[in-house]
């Protein structure tokens, strides 16, 4: 029986690694380019392609040794020039209620530099399990009720270290086949442990849009890590011209970051607005491709005491969505340190959510989970300061 597997490499490690890039991230004609550096005949990389993959992201594997499907000097040849490497986990914590927090180390940009962090969040339910995953080291719309906010870009993840994530998470709770979790608790009782991917971690997803597209497709590809498109949301603060096209060559769920029914609020709120006010962003989504009841849009929509949870506001977030296939998803405002708003007291979150019910729209209180290790919605942040300062030094 095989056990989930750590992958903790030290900084010595990681830049010995820097010679052997991973191949985590690849997608298929990547991985042919592979094999045609090896000299692998043309007529056998096809399959040499499918073998790879399966093993790479179907079962997981950690080292070339375990592809026992390659021959030993194919393998040999592989180990010599790449790895399997996924971000290192340089913390994990577990809240209270299941919820798991990694702190990942990325590949270091030069020999004895430090890797930039991100953090990647696992939500665990009864019978599902949600992996809140990260596009950016840090971000640049500086959304004032979100801690990731407050910290600047330091760069665009590749689609290796988005996959990696998802790889990671699956490691550390058992959720590949075979496989057993070193800590169990509170994993759900469903055979995959992972249903569910969202792009709600650090960064703006849309501003990174070739590398997650590529991710998101190794993630969907059903012969490989097999998430349906339809358990894969992308959730975006209003990059409008990039929404029909995500749309288009990706074709996941789609959220909406929208958290103010006004333009002078959401300016403040979520800056981004300025460039791209409501009119135009919501127009942007009555244009999003597969539309339908079937597949809504969620509008994520924070409670913000005295800010944005009036019924007045309730009232106008229904008139405004008129038309647009959607749910509503009322996110209590999670605290950070020195957050300039409080949460909306309960009692004015189930009215705001009745008059959005009672006008036909699904609006579910996103329960806070993962608040006692900072795992919440809007409460990611890696120390990007020193991360930002790390990656201009290497690049003088």
């Amino acid at each position: 029986m095989l056990r989930a597997r750590r992958l903790c490499y030290d900084a010595g490690t990681m830049n010995a690694l820097l010679d052997k890039p991973s191949l985590v991230g690849l997608g298929r004609g990547e991985l042919a380019q592979v094999f045609a550096r090896l000299d692998v005949p043309e007529k056998a990389r096809a399959m040499r392609v499918a073998q790879l993959w399966n093993w790479l992201y179907a079962r997981g594997a950690t080292a070339f040794d375990q592809m026992t499907v390659l021959s030993k000097d194919l393998r040999a040849q592989l180990g010599e020039h790449y790895c399997l490497a996924r971000p290192d986990i340089v913390s994990e914590q577990v809240s209270a209620d299941g919820t798991r927090k990694w702190l990942l180390r990325l590949a270091p940009a030069a020999p004895g530099a430090g890797g930039p962090e991100v953090e990647t969040v696992y939500i665990p339910e009864e019978t599902r399990g949600t992996l809140c995953i990260s596009s950016q080291v840090g971000c640049t719309l500086n959304c004032s009720f979100c801690h990731t906010g407050t910290q600047p870009l330091v760069r665009n993840l590749t689609p290796g270290e988005i996959v990696g994530q998802i790889m990671v998470a699956r490691d550390r709770i058992g959720d590949w086949p075979g496989a057993e979790a070193d800590d169990p608790r509170g994993l759900p009782e469903s055979e995959r442990k992972i249903t569910n991917i969202v792009l709600m971690g650090m960064g703006e997803p849309l501003y990174n849009f070739e590398h997650v597209r590529d991710a998101m497709g190794i993630a969907s590809a059903s012969d490989g890590l097999a998430f349906s498109k339809r358990r894969i949301t992308l959730s975006t603060s209003g990059v409008v011209p990039e929404i029909p096209r995500w749309g288009a060559e990706a074709n996941t769920m789609l959220a909406i970051s929208l958290h103010g029914v006004r333009d002078e609020l959401r300016n403040e709120l979520v800056p981004i607005n300025r460039k791209w006010p409501i009119a135009e962003l919501l127009e942007a989504c009555r244009q999003y491709p597969s539309l339908s009841n079937a597949k809504r849009i969620t509008f994520e929509y924070v409670m913000l005491k005295g800010v944005n949870d009036s019924i007045a506001e309730a009232k106008d977030l229904v008139r405004l969505l008129k038309g647009i296939p959607a749910k509503i998803n009322l996110i209590p405002f999670n605290p950070w340190p020195g957050a300039p708003y409080e949460c909306s007291d309960w009692e004015q979150i189930e009215t705001f959510a009745e008059v959005v019910n009672r006008a036909g729209y699904a609006s579910p209180v996103r329960s806070p989970r993962g608040r006692d290790i900072m795992a919440a919605c809007g409460q990611l942040k890696s120390a990007s300061l020193k991360q930002r300062a790390r990656v201009a030094a290497t690049a003088k």
